[in-house]
């Protein structure tokens, strides 16, 4: 009768320990969200427009990015006086690549387009991922920055695996680990840092400095500036 009881406890203990967990990674996901400026502030958004500096190779080149919110991204980068231009929206992807002989635009390939189209939602990819079809796993904790960060693992299913490190105080993303799931990218990984946090006058929330570093490559972006619901023409993401 003891062991059965003990057996009884022991069952009761797991599976809450399990609710626990998952209530957990929602918790932390709803604390992340309010960080940014709350749910009722992100599904108010509908534009975002940036300007940023990019280093890399000690080079500086300035560029700027337009999002329509579920709809299309383009960035622009003015780099050694060519300009880099990448379009992804929920119909598909074209590129202008001057630095790999591209004088006119190309499509993107399938699996490019997939991966780039996670960049016009407003909040990111953790924002009502359930409804999006990901998938979040608590992972536990990890140490960055002199603090046990939460460990959060989310799945674009044949996109991409991410494992972002949550910061215990204030619920930003420090860091941020992506896999890519496509067979073209063969497992790349790419890391990235995020800090310098800052309020846009809308209340929405951006990383104000992000490092990334890839394979060969690594760079940094420093945003000077971002307007949020600013008028942004659709014709932008029409292919040139």
């Amino acid at each position: 009768m003891k062991s059965l009881y003990v057996g009884i406890v022991a069952i009761a203990v797991t599976l809450s320990g399990l609710m626990a967990q998952a209530q957990t990674a929602d918790d932390i996901i709803s604390k992340h969200i309010d960080a940014l400026g709350g749910k009722e502030k992100i599904a108010a958004i509908k534009t975002v427009y940036t300007e940023y500096d990019l280093e890399i190779m000690g080079t500086t080149a300035p560029g700027v990015s337009y999002m329509i919110n579920g709809k299309g991204y383009r960035n622009e980068l003015d780099l050694a006086g060519q300009k880099m231009i990448q379009c992804v929206t929920d119909k598909g992807g074209w590129m202008i690549n001057p630095m790999m002989g591209q004088t006119s635009p190309e499509p993107l390939p399938e699996d490019q387009v997939k991966a780039g189209q996670t960049q016009f939602q407003a909040g990111g990819t953790l924002y009502d991922y359930a409804a999006k079809g990901y998938k979040v796993e608590l992972l536990g904790t990890e140490s960055i920055n002199g603090a046990d960060a939460h460990k959060l693992k989310l799945t674009v299913p044949d996109v991409s695996e991410t494992v972002y490190l949550i910061d215990p105080n204030t619920y930003h993303i420090v860091k941020a680990t992506v896999k890519s799931l496509a067979a073209s990218a063969g497992g790349m990984e790419t890391v990235m840092t995020f800090s310098n946090f800052k309020k846009s006058e809308f209340g929405y929330v951006i990383p104000g400095t992000t490092e990334i570093t890839m394979p060969q490559v690594s760079m940094v972006i420093n945003v000077n500036k971002i307007e949020i619901n600013k008028e942004i023409d659709p014709k932008l993401f029409e292919m040139e």
